[in-house]
């Protein structure tokens, strides 16, 4: 398992993280469905695994502010 680390951050920190990383994710999902529709199957698994870590990272982060 990797390393935890404990950082510290104000609510809207965690915002600004969660909103910073949606957009990163759509990028990815977009960069999917083009090497999808250019046939680049190597990519389009590279690129849907990236935007499901930072799904699921976005989501342990959004379930921080909404305690």
């Amino acid at each position: 398992m990797a390393d935890t680390h404990t950082v510290k951050l104000t609510e809207d920190e965690v915002g600004i993280l969660v909103d910073a990383l949606e957009a990163d994710m759509e990028g990815y999902v977009e960069a999917a469905k083009e090497a999808r529709g250019n046939n680049r199957r190597d990519e389009v698994a590279t690129f849907t695994e990236a935007a499901q870590r930072i799904l699921k990272l976005k989501t342990r982060l959004e379930e921080l502010i909404e305690e």
